[in-house]
């Protein structure tokens, strides 16, 4: 077992997001074992303005440290934007986001369907799935992975909620979404939200060999949360052997409280691992 708990702690990474700049998020990885990044290049101290200047850098350190990168967009920018300029400025950014990933060597873009209100579900809808594939197509060109989030439940009565929340939702984009640079980011926190459905039958329903990047907080299974696990009510050894059990060999990316708390929550993780078999599978990584 101590060496399915060191494969796994090696595949678990950190969500920082906008907690340090790229380039002290990548040495306070190096410092602490941690081999996989997301980070958010929207604001301070990561301007997306100013990172192309950065780049090098970024990408020198990263490869120096062994460390690789993702970048994760906000899901607060609406993929769905329907409305004149405001289409074109959504269009921008996440060509931005793509020509930065490949500049600073990064393995993967984390992207959103966006969000409705209600009574433009079927207009946003349509509009978030022609943007995601023309950013397909440039992602393409530029050699970069895009992973489509499957996104948290709103209440019931929420006039806005999230696209690609549902697991119809999910299928909608991805049975339509056809490129090869096209992926899947399975958040199962936002799984567990939808307790008929659940995180198995997410797993059941959408095409695991897409699957390239596993996002992990706990959750009472009631409203959006990101807890620690063991503070919620997911079962993380059952998902863990369902998920490795599909052939899943990729990262699992913590994404809770502050970085010590995912410091501390990663070995909670770790020691829940199941026996490890040989094998490739969708997103197989080179440590195991």
């Amino acid at each position: 077992m101590t060496g399915a708990v060191t494969n796994l702690r090696l595949r678990i990474g950190v969500d920082v997001g906008r907690r340090l700049s790229v380039e002290d998020a990548i040495a306070w990885a190096a410092r602490n074992g941690v081999r996989h990044i997301d980070v958010q290049a929207d604001l301070d101290p990561n301007p997306l303005g100013d990172m192309p200047g950065r780049a090098a850098g970024i990408r020198a350190s990263a490869e120096a440290a062994g460390i690789q990168l993702g970048l994760h967009t906000l899901s607060a920018v609406n993929i769905a934007e329907v409305s004149p300029f405001m289409s074109d400025a959504v269009d921008a950014y996440l060509r931005a986001y793509i020509d930065l990933c490949a500049a600073v060597g990064a393995g993967r873009v984390v992207v959103h369907a966006g969000y409705h209100f209600s009574a433009d579900y079927s207009l946003r809808r349509e509009a978030g799935l022609e943007r995601l594939k023309r950013a397909a197509g440039y992602a393409e060109d530029k050699g970069v992975d895009l992973l489509l989030e499957n996104m948290n439940r709103e209440p019931d009565h929420a006039e806005v909620k999230y696209l690609g929340s549902t697991l119809e939702e999910c299928l909608y984009y991805f049975d339509r979404l056809d490129s090869p640079r096209l992926h899947w980011s399975f958040t199962v926190n936002h799984a567990h939200l939808w307790p008929e459905i659940g995180i198995d039958g997410f797993l059941d329903a959408l095409d695991v060999s897409r699957l390239r990047e596993v996002r992990l907080a706990d959750c009472s299974g009631t409203v959006e949360e990101h807890l620690m696990p063991g503070e919620g009510t997911i079962d993380f050894a059952a998902m863990f052997r369902r998920i490795e059990g599909l052939g899943y060999r990729g990262h699992y990316m913590a994404a809770w409280g502050t970085l010590d708390d995912m410091l501390t929550g990663r070995e909670i993780l770790a020691r829940l691992a199941p026996p490890l078999r040989p094998g490739s599978g969708p997103g197989q990584e080179e440590s195991r």
